[in-house]
Order: C-alpha cells, then sequence, then structure tokens
C-alpha cells in the first residue's frame, strides 16, 4: 500500500514527538508499505516567526511572510528525515516546491492548482520514505506561498490524490470522529466510519478536527482519509464515500457553534433588490452569511433575521448603519449570547421524523428556538447560548448515540 501521513504541531511540538513520529512511521514502512509523511511547524514555532516579523513591522509584506513561515515546516521535515536516517531508513526531505505544489497568487492563503508528483514517485520507486514540509508551494513565478488555516492537512490530501494513495492519515491530539463534543457528553462515541457528505457538514457546524478545505478536497480527489491520534494505536475514524458505509446511522452527530452573531433588522425597505443590495455588500467585505429569514410585515417593509460569525460582527454592523442612515433600515439589533446546535446524518434522507423530534426535544427542555435551517442531512437550530451544553446532551441521548 501507499500510504500519506501527515502530522501536525502537536505531534512533533518537540524532538521526543518528532522521534514518536518517526517511530510510527518506521513501524508502518516495515509493514511494507510505501510512505509519504507531511508535517506541520513544530508548536508554537509559527507563532515566534510571526513575533519575529512583527519586531520590524506590524504589517509585513505577505511575500516575505510566506516566505518566512514556510520555514518551520521545513525544520520539521528535515529533522524527521535525519531521525528516520538513523533508524536505518533511507529518507529525503522535500519542500513543497521539491515536491511539485504549485499554486495560485495569493499569499498567505493560497490555493494548489495542481501536483507534479515526479520527485516523490523517484524517490519512493527507490525505496525512500518521502518527507514533505506541509503549508505551503510555489506559485507560476517561483515565489513561495503558503496555504492558510488547515494548510498541512490540504497538502496532506492533495499529495495522496496526486499520488494515488491507498490511505491518507491525518495525525492530531484527538482519536477520531466523536458523536459529539466528549467535554460536553461524556458518553459521545468516536464513530469508525462516516461520510464526506456529514463531515462537511460537522467541520463547518462546529466540529474542530479537520477543516472543510481538506475534506472537500479529499472527496473531489475521491481519497480515503483517516483522522486519528499520534500518541496512541488506537483506531481512527475513516472519512469516505457514502457508498463505503454498509448501513449509515440515521443521525451521526450532534455539533455545537458558539461562534455565532444574530443581526435583525426591523422595518426594512420593500423594494425589488434590497437583499441583493444588502447581502452583496456584506459579500464584498467577506462577511460570512449562515442563516437568513425574512419576514415581510403589513406596513410595506419587511423583517430580515441572519447571523454571522461574531469575528464578522463588526464589519457587518458598518453596512447595516450605512443602510439605516440611508433610510432603507428603520431599526437594527444585535445578539451575541446565541449558539448553533445542529443535527446531522445521512440517514435523513430516507427517514422521516428526524425534525420533529428535534423540534420536540427542544419543546421538552424548554428551549425556544430562534431559527432553523435545515438542508437533506442536516437540521440547525439557533438557541440562547445558556441552553447550549443542555440541548447538545438531550439531542444526543434523544438519536441514542451512545448505542
Amino acid at each position: 500500500m501507499l500510504i500519506v501521513q501527515k502530522f501536525g504541531g502537536t505531534s512533533v511540538g518537540d524532538l521526543e514527538r518528532i522521534q514518536n513520529v518517526a517511530n510510527r512511521v518506521s513501524a508502518t514502512k516495515k509493514d511494507g508499505n510505501d510512505v509519504v509523511v507531511v508535517v506541520s511547524a513544530m508548536s508554537g514555532e509559527t507563532n515566534k516567526l510571526v513575533g519575529y516579523a512583527q519586531h520590524f513591522s506590524k504589517n509585513p509584506a505577505q511575500a516575505e511572510m510566506d516566505m518566512l513561515l514556510s520555514a518551520g515546516e521545513r525544520v520539521t521535515a528535515s529533522l524527521l528525515s535525519i531521525a528516520l536516517q538513523e533508524m536505518g531508513h533511507e529518507a529525503t526531505a522535500m519542500t513543497g516546491r521539491k515536491a511539485g505544489i504549485v499554486t495560485d497568487k495569493h499569499h498567505t492563503k493560497a490555493r494548489i492548482e495542481e501536483i507534479n508528483p515526479q520527485a516523490m514517485h523517484e524517490a519512493l520507486g527507490g525505496g525512500k520514505i518521502v518527507v514533505v514540509a506541509g503549508f505551503q508551494g510555489v506559485n507560476e513565478n517561483g515565489d513561495v506561498t503558503t496555504l492558510g488555516r488547515g494548510g498541512s492537512d490540504l497538502s496532506a490530501v492533495a499529495i495522496a490524490g496526486a499520488l494515488k494513495a491507498d490511505l491518507c492519515e491525518i495525525y492530531t491530539d484527538v482519536s477520531g470522529i466523536f458523536t459529539t463534543d466528549p467535554r460536553i457528553e461524556p458518553k459521545a462515541k468516536k464513530l469508525d466510519k462516516i461520510s464526506y457528505e456529514e463531515m462537511l457538514e460537522l467541520a463547518s457546524l462546529g466540529a474542530k478536527v479537520l477543516q472543510n478545505r481538506s475534506v472537500e478536497m479529499a472527496k473531489k480527489l475521491n481519497v480515503n482519509l483517516v483522522t486519528r491520534t499520534s500518541f496512541s494505536d488506537e483506531e481512527g475514524t475513516l472519512i469516505t464515500k457514502e457508498e463505503n458505509i454498509m448501513e449509515a446511522p440515521l443521525v451521526s452527530g450532534i455539533a455545537l457553534d458558539r461562534n455565532q452573531a444574530r443581526i435583525s433588522l426591523m422595518g426594512v425597505k420593500d423594494r425589488p433588490g434590497i437583499a441583493s443590495d444588502f447581502f452583496n455588500r456584506l459579500a464584498d467585505e467577506e462577511v460570512n452569511v449562515d442563516m437568513i429569514i425574512q419576514n415581510k410585515s403589513h406596513d410595506d417593509t419587511t423583517n430580515i433575521d441572519f447571523t454571522v460569525p461574531v469575528g464578522d460582527l463588526q464589519d457587518a454592523k458598518k453596512i447595516v448603519d450605512s443602510f439605516v442612515q440611508d433610510g432603507e433600515i428603520k431599526a437594527d439589533s444585535y445578539n451575541e449570547d446565541i449558539c448553533k446546535v445542529s443535527v446531522v446524518g445521512v440517514g435523513m434522507r430516507s427517514h422521516t421524523g428526524v425534525a420533529a423530534k428535534a423540534f420536540s426535544i427542544m419543546a421538552d427542555n424548554n428551549i425556544n428556538i430562534n431559527m432553523i435551517a435545515t438542508s437533506e442531512i442536516k437540521i440547525s437550530m439557533v438557541i440562547d447560548e445558556k441552553y447550549a451544553e443542555l440541548a447538545v446532551r438531550s439531542l444526543h441521548d434523544a438519536y441514542e448515540l451512545d448505542k
């Protein structure tokens, strides 16, 4: 088998942990597998480099930051390769450039456009373990770029797709994907398998194990993805095509997102194009709008409620204020004391009553639902933040996710 293994910052946090990773990679190689390893920078290394830059400039050029920050992963890759060589393996460290990762020109948040895997194929053909510095590539001009948040996961998935690897293992400090956050519900169970679609929903709804971009890429490239811990031999969770899961559960997980703010607009002028004008302005400022509800009033105005991430609230307020000043909106209010709790499962496609049960559970616990959004495999409810954990535990129990 050809296996791509990715190790995050906590897994390579110090020299002892890098040795632990080397031991794990060595065991995989000795089992007869070809191995490509993708590594992040050691814990704290990126923040340290950012601090160095800010000593000289509060607003350093993005191209220089990419050159600087990509060094962290190269250090880890070199150290791991040296450790593997000392254990008797042939290993070679590669930068993103050497691994053939070509991106667009957007510094600090580049997107991978293609991978030329020739150098990796040659090294693997020679029996070597390939260790790639994650989070980075080069653009068509040969400039170093970085991939933004979750970039090393993206590197690993893209490399697995380019090499047509049998498996891509993402090693973190958690042992897999759980039915909900075990810190809220101790009875949460680790899932053996989950579909790409369910994982995308859970990731977008607050589950922090994997970034959306890496799951989207795994789905696009048909990469079997496993997330597991680097601190034990415990089996992880396989993220794969829905048809590879023999019996898809009715509900796979309950997600909680506390990073939500609700904006209410009252007396919005009821003219054609008002919603388009307003939400296009939000999009231009890169404000990420989630749920939207519009109600028509009796006085030729409408009321619009929508949610945004808390970090986007101030930018959204500026746009709302401009519409209020222009007389397009009569009044506005804001609420940060909310959260979004969601029920996710591909089994919803073929079963009725899932939403009804969720609403009944909220009613039984005297939890008022402020907003509702649904898709084929998701029901999301905005509720007061003080009820967040009660809602998660109650829903987890109602759908018997601990069984």
